[in-house]
């Protein structure tokens, strides 16, 4: 169907829609099970036996593959069979992991794909843009992800960059007049709105004439399906470790296997240890549990209301140092209630708060009748008629759909009794200029019921005063003098310094041949009638929040397009501005270069009256300065900010599609404290990588120490391989896996941000592994040369004290690894993940000790009681003898 050929009536013929009240329920129901969801088919899932046959793909894993089957050609079947039985078990591991990880994924996926705004039974309604069906009638504003293919029914000012399409990245001015011509190209059809596309300016209507692979977009779905996979900056160093472990581990193999012949052990079984050394060094489940871990991480961020887009903001989270926040929802509570009118000299009060439409109008403490007082019902009137959203009332609470600020004139006007329905049956809006981030002005042309027009104009009240040239004052209108001008400028700085925020309204007679076609035409010789002055008190857990930023070292900095004197009032209460903190206009940033922003940058806590454009330039200059940088925004302006930030965030209700894509972080309720959690969050998940890191490595350090010890004294092994497989492939996976779902520190939001480029071993982690690894080994060969010296013919019975107390000291380390200082620092209850995991752990170690099928495969014997004083005595002492020793510190 060339749907660009048709007119708006032929369109709604075809769709069977209805052009006032959209879809009904049932037809939608009815139509997507006949059409289907609107959505890309996706690439073919890899099939969970290939995911699980990946796991034995690993190079340690094919060697100890080859070790097995040595070990069954050598008639060792038992020791063949164990070995293939753990690494299945390793693979189950590494299989259920990666299935849990793919899961978390898609569902980031599912949370972050764009929502629409559709008419169902005569309602505009929000719905993820995969319910459309054909025939919905869409709308869609600057800064919107067009949902499906559409044709375009109503367009005012309407621009929409189609460079996913045609590769055009100019944007595309659009209207909704049909096009004649048979093959018109993709990138001519001016009267159509293509799935994916990115509204950049004005608003529009359409009705959904395509959806999933039936759209533009679906031809060249192929181009969506492989997605990239994202590393983090973590995950690349830890795979640069597995390398140089590797090499150490190759390395390890052939000199025990050297040593062991040397000393007179056969050639078999020292291949066996060295090969079960080779994988001792190597943490199996490393990158597995560094995946999962941030994939939990970023599920606990999601119930806390922020949806990571991209897994290596989580690391770069825990660096921040600075954060820019807007003002306005994020700081505040969105919730904007007009106190104060001013115009010609009078000023009126409101009561009420929030969108209850209830209140009293006062003028010098007087209850006033809005009816007798023109100027005030004139600006109550044109501040209903500028503007696109709109009030209902649900569940017993007023909602609002759109723009809190113009929902707060809006309720002004309903406390003075006028509604929007009943004001447009007096007038008609016969063209609409949207409000510009750049212009900082919206404006409406309206026809009253004599047929004559005007051009009503609201924004901020600087803008609007260059662009008057008259002001109603006293009810008549005179021309706006520097006097004038001056006291006008008195009343705006009269209400900001009460923290309002001030909204200016003018309006201009239109001749009666006078046409009005853009913005520029409109938006001149006007007549200024006046201000409203609103409110939006800061969210109560903001100032809390903004302190604990403070004590973590991290610098908030409130930008801002309000008049400077309230943004200084707001930034105050909140304890953003300190006493000899700076606060930059807009013009005056303007007016700097680059280098010279850069040198004030780090005095600078609020920025007032900025554009988005400006925000581009704040980043760099703090980044300059070395500082990591999150961003908040919500606009389309504010995109290149938001990517060029280190984190960028994206508001989840305000936010537009193109702001959501070029951040890393969203948050779903634009809310400030959301970002301290998730910093938090970020820097725990950091804290906790290294801490399983630390256990590992400091446990395999411990098991590869041991065998080399005992064979410089050229004593027996006092582990046989299948037990070191057993301690690294099975035993250490349950603790690692519960320290990355421990619980942040008490400190981690009073120490400094952490250096981006500080490598996996700072802050003496490398010292700590060495030391506690040594110490481990150490312990173990003790227990092994306890019993062996007393009895060399009860070698077996030895190797079973070493295996037990092996995996005691290290279930006793893991509690260590939870705080950087030391054992006692925490509570050992506070992580039950852990105690289970540890509790398991010991099980498995009994089982293979004490169970009778089990004992000739691990080479055990049961241990006496007795012989347990000792090995959790030697278990212990590497953690608690030197808790808190020099020890346990780096050296300097």
């Amino acid at each position: 169907m060339k749907w660009y050929e048709l007119g708006e009536k032929a369109i709604v013929e075809v769709t069977k829609t209805d052009r006032q009240h959209g879809l009904t329920h049932k037809e939608v129901k009815a139509r997507q099970q006949q059409q289907g969801f609107n959505e890309l088919t996706e690439g073919e899932k890899k099939p969970a036996i290939l995911v699980f046959v990946e796991q034995f793909k690993d190079f340690m894993v094919l060697v100890l593959l080859a070790a097995t089957l040595i070990s069954g050609l050598l008639g060792e079947y038992i020791d063949a069979i164990a070995i293939i039985a753990i690494v299945v078990i390793n693979g189950f591991l590494g299989f259920f992991q990666e299935r849990k990880a793919e899961k978390s994924l898609h569902a980031l996926k599912e949370l972050s794909a764009p929502q629409v705004a559709a008419m169902r039974e005569g309602k505009w309604v929000k719905l993820p843009s995969k319910e459309l069906v054909v025939g919905d009638i869409v709308k869609f504003s600057s800064g919107d992800r067009i949902g499906a293919d559409l044709r375009i029914m109503e367009a005012k000012s309407l621009e929409i960059e189609e460079s996913a399409l045609t590769g055009e990245s100019l944007p595309v001015a659009k209207q909704i007049k049909a096009l004649p011509g048979d093959e018109v190209p993709l990138g001519d059809q001016d009267n159509m709105a293509f799935m994916g596309t990115l509204v950049t300016r004005g608003s529009g209507t359409g009705i959904v004439v395509g959806i999933g692979m039936k759209t533009a977009m679906g031809q060249i779905a192929d181009l969506l399906q492989n997605a990239e996979v994202m590393i983090t900056p973590l995950q690349r160093k830890l795979e640069q470790l597995g390398k140089i472990l590797i090499v150490v581990a190759l390395a390890l193999t052939v000199l025990v296997v050297g040593i062991g012949v040397l000393q007179g052990h056969d050639l078999y079984s020292m291949f066996l240890a060295g090969v079960s050394l080779a994988v001792a060094a190597i943490p199996e489940g490393l990158p597995a549990i560094v995946t999962v871990a941030l994939s939990l991480g970023v599920q606990r961020m999601i119930k806390q209301r922020s949806i990571v887009r991209k897994l290596p903001a989580v690391e770069t989270l825990g660096c921040a140092s600075v954060i820019c926040s807007d003002k306005t929802g994020t700081l505040t509570q969105n919730k904007m209630t007009v106190t104060h009118l001013w115009s010609g000299g009078m000023t009126w009060r409101v009561s009420g708060t929030g969108y209850e439409p209830t209140g009293v109008f006062s003028r010098e403490e007087r209850e006033v009748d809005t009816r007798s007082e023109k100027p005030l019902q004139q600006l109550l009137v044109f501040g209903l008629l500028c503007n696109q959203t709109s009030i209902s009332r649900k569940d017993k609470e007023y909602v609002i759909d759109g723009d809190p600020t113009e929902a707060a004139l809006l309720v002004a006007a309903m406390k003075a009794g006028l509604t929007k329905e009943n004001i447009q049956k007096q007038f008609t809006i016969i063209e609409e200029f949207p409000f510009d981030s750049t212009r900082k002005m919206m404006s409406v042309v309206i026809e009253d019921a004599s047929n004559k027009r005007y051009v009503i104009t609201k924004g901020a009240p600087d803008v609007l005063l260059v662009n008057s040239k008259n002001i109603l004052w006293e009810s008549r209108q005179q021309t706006l003098s520097v006097t004038v001008h001056n006291e006008v400028k008195g009343a705006i700085d009269q209400l900001a310094s009460q923290a309002l925020r001030t909204i200016a309204i003018a309006y201009r007679p239109l001749g009666d041949h006078e046409s009005v076609h853009t913005e520029n035409e409109a938006e001149k010789d006007l007549t200024f009638l006046g201000l409203q002055g609103m409110i939006d008190p800061p969210r109560p857990e903001v100032k809390q929040a903004v302190k604990e930023c403070r004590d973590a070292g991290i610098k908030t900095v409130m930008i801002t397009g309000d008049h400077v004197i309230t943004a200084q009032a707001i930034a105050k209460q909140l304890g953003i501005l300190p006493k000899n903190g700076q606060v930059l206009e807009g013009t005056d940033l303007s007016k700097m270069t680059q280098e010279e922003l850069e040198e004030v940058v780090d005095d600078v806590y609020v920025y007032a009256r900025v554009s988005p454009e400006h925000k581009l330039k704040i980043v760099k200059a703090l980044q300059a300065k070395d500082h990591i940088v999150a961003m908040t925004g919500d606009g389309v302006n504010d995109a290149p900010a938001i990517k060029a930030a280190d984190i960028g965030i994206a508001m989840g209700i305000t936010g537009t599609d193109v702001a959501k894509e070029a951040s890393s972080l969203v948050l779903l309720d634009d809310n400030f404290a959301t970002i301290k959690s998730a910093i938090k969050e970020g820097r725990n998940i950091y804290e906790n990588i290294r801490k399983f890191i630390r256990y590992l490595l400091a446990s395999n350090v411990g098991e590869i120490l041991v065998m080399l010890f005992a064979m410089i004294l050229a004593l027996p092994l006092p582990l046989v391989p299948i037990q070191i497989l057993w301690v690294n492939l099975v035993t250490d996976g349950l603790p690692a896996m519960a320290l990355g779902l421990d619980q942040p520190e008490d400190n981690v939001m009073k120490r400094h941000p952490r250096h981006p480029r500080e490598g996996i071993f700072a802050r003496g982690l490398g010292w700590k592994v060495v030391s506690r690894g040594f110490l481990i080994g150490a312990a173990t060969l003790a227990a092994f040369m306890i019993v062996y010296d007393n009895d060399p013919d009860r070698l077996q019975y030895a190797q079973t004290i070493a295996f037990a107390t092996l995996v005691m000291a290290q279930l006793i380390h893991v509690f260590d690894c939870r705080s950087e200082k030391s054992i006692f620092d925490r509570n050992p209850f506070q992580n039950l993940y852990l105690v289970g995991a540890v509790i398991s752990s010991i099980i498995l170690m009994l089982v293979a000790i004490y169970y009778p099928p089990l004992q000739p495969i691990f080479h055990t014997m049961a241990i006496a009681p007795r012989e347990w004083l000792v090995i959790l005595g030697l278990a212990s002492l590497p953690t608690f003898l030197l808790a808190g020793s020099l020890l346990t510190r780096k050296p300097s």
